[in-house]
Order: C-alpha cells, then structure tokens, then sequence
C-alpha cells in the first residue's frame, strides 16, 4: 500500500473519529439540557402535590418510561396530613407510597446510597412498584436527608437494557440530590400553611381545618355511599379548673386530655379542637353503633387518671360527649348544609349529655 493510500485512510479514519465524537457531544448536551429541564420542573414546584406529580408523572413523562412510582419514609404521618390539608390525600395519587418504614420493601433498601440499575425483579420490587407489569428493568434513586434514606424515585421500563449495571449513574445521583433537596423544602412550605390549620396551645388541628376537612370527608361519603359520624366532647366543670387554679393550670389540662383524646382515635379520623374547652372527632366511614364504642373509650381515657398540675395539686377530668351521624344523599345537596347540621346535631346530643349528668355519651337522633 502506497503511503499516499495510507495517509487516507488514516484521514478518513480520523474523519470518522470526529464524526463520532461529534455525536457523543451532541447526545451528552442534549441529555445535559433535558436533565435541566426536569430539574427546573422540580424547582419550580410551588406545592407538596404539584412536586408529587412533577417527581411520578413528570419524570414518567419526560424519561419516555412506562411506569414510575415514588416511595417517600413518613413514620409520624406528616406527609400524609399535610397532603390532606392541602386537600390532596396520597390516595389520589397514582403510584405513591408512604410507608412508615423502608426496611424490608425491597433489598437495595438496606444499604442505597447511589443510584441502583438493574433486572427488574418482581419478587424483589413489587411492594414498591405495585401497579409495575411487564417491566424489564430498572432504576432506583434515593432519596437522602443527611445521609438517611427518606425514600426513592422507581424508573420502570419495559426494556431489559433500559437500566442497566453497566450505565453510567451520575445524572441520576444528581436528579436524586435535586429531588431531595425539593422534597425537604416542598414539606417545610407545607408545614408553614399548615400553621393557619394548627391550634398553638394543643398542637391539634383547628376550627378552621375542621370546617375544610369536613367538607371533603361528607364529599368522598358521598362519593362512596358511606356514612360520616361526628363526636362532639365537651370537658365538664372546666370553669372550676380555671377559677380555682388559674388559666396556665387550665391549659395544662386542655394539652393533657388532646393527648388522651389522640391516643383513642384513628390515623383516618379527623380530630380538632373546635373552641373553648370542645374538641371534635370526624370519623369517615363509621356508623353510630362504632362511633359509641370509640366515644366510651374516649371518655374513660379522659378520666383515667388524675391530670397533675405545676402546683403539685392534681385534678380528676370527666368529659361529655355527643354524637351524630350522617350518609349524604347521592343526589345533588349542599354539603355545607350537610356539615352544619351534622356538627349542629352533635352540639345537640352534647346538651343532652350535659343535662343528663354529665360523664357520659348521648347518640343524637338521626
């Protein structure tokens, strides 16, 4: 071979070398300019539902993939409660799991750290990805507070070689600190609207919480043809604790009979201090012979025992309660005419609770 032959060949080997190089440059900015946007979109989240829906559908969407779920750690429920006051429960969405705990979802849990490719493995991923069919492979980006695992994104596709171990995984390291960092902050905003729903002096949920709450559980009873009950507490002779000891004694009891009010109820209830010394307990998908059952609890809770005030003395609390039931009609009806009489007629049995003696529970007339 001449060297002039040579020579081209070696420049068109170079030629395509370039060419190629080219290539890789233009699909690595192209990935780098996606990966912007879809953390923009994150950033750009203005709520805890809309990053919700950014982190499952948005990243479903944008990575072209066929499913996509999110595990987020919420062992004292806050995530769950603050979706709810924001009118958002996690049920309503699509492929989000809130655990309590993320031991024992799936193996990598136990020491993810990085971002994990690999097979898809139903035996091992179905508790985290429950609605996932025909998927091939996967990714799966942690999600890290200060080095704990709070959670993962679950990238599903349907193609074997879509994730894989021989991938490269920094742009996913990188979506999962942005994804954190959004999650961490999405809760914190939530948290400071959710301050408008709190009672300061208990940490119960407020009037105003209630009345939004009320709404949406007559809504879905409605929806699902199930009936909503009402517990109405009043604490007796709670004029007696103030006169007697003064008003930082009485707030001291208020704090302790909400916390023995919250030990008896349910994560699904909808419990809050409703005024004055009246505490309310919306109770979804109950009927009035349960609801009693629950009431009763509630008031032997109340005064178990002798609440201790800071002067050493300590005090026996009984409290009355009133209850009232309601199964919304199907048809069109004002649910706020609806959630007025279902509390109006809770206050009622309250009265007649009082009336009777006090230290008992009264169900109202339907």
């Amino acid at each position: 071979m001449s060297s002039v032959q040579q020579l081209k060949e070696e420049l068109e080997a170079t030629k395509r070398q370039l060419e190629e190089m080219k290539s890789a440059v233009a699909s690595n900015d192209k990935k780098m300019r996606n990966t912007h946007r879809r953390e923009l979109r994150l950033l750009q989240a203005g709520t805890l539902d809309s990053l919700v829906y950014a982190l499952i559908e948005g990243l479903r969407v944008s990575y072209k993939l066929d499913y996509v779920s999110l595990v987020l750690c919420d062992p004292d429920h806050d995530i769950r409660h603050l979706l709810i006051a924001n009118g958002t429960p996690a049920e309503d969405f699509e492929n989000l799991l809130i655990v309590e705990a993320m031991t024992g979802l799936a193996p990598q849990f136990i020491a993810l750290r990085e971002p994990w490719l690999g097979e898809f493995a139903h035996c091992d991923h179905q508790l985290i990805c429950p609605g996932a069919s025909n998927i091939k492979s996967m990714a799966m980006i942690p999600l890290t507070h200060r080095g704990k695992l709070l959670g993962s994104i679950n990238l599903c596709s349907a193609d074997p070689q879509r994730f894989t171990r021989a991938h490269a995984t920094d742009l996913l390291a990188h979506l999962g600190v942005i994804a954190s960092f959004c999650v961490e902050n999405a809760v914190n905003r939530a948290r400071l609207l959710r301050s408008g729903f709190t009672d300061v002096l208990t940490g119960w949920h407020n009037r105003r919480y209630l009345i939004v709450r009320l709404g949406e559980e007559l809504a879905r009873a409605r929806r699902d043809g199930a009936r909503l009950t009402c517990l109405m507490l009043d604490i007796d002779h709670f004029k007696r604790v103030n006169d007697n000891w003064g008003h930082a004694a009485g707030d001291s009891v208020l704090r302790e009979i909400a916390q023995r009010i919250e030990s008896q109820v349910r994560a699904s209830d909808v419990a809050a201090r409703y005024g004055g010394e009246e505490f309310v307990v919306l109770l979804p998908n109950t009927d009035a012979d349960s609801a009693l059952l629950l009431a009763e609890r509630i008031r032997q809770a109340v005064s178990a025992t002798p609440i201790d005030l800071q002067n050493g003395e300590s005090v026996t609390i009984t409290a009355s309660i009133g209850i009232s039931e309601v199964r919304p009609a199907p048809e069109a009806e004002d649910l706020k005419t609806v959630g007025d009489s279902l509390i109006a007629r809770a206050d009622v049995a309250l009265y007649a609770a009082k009336s009777a003696g006090r230290d008992r529970v009264i169900v109202g007339a339907a």
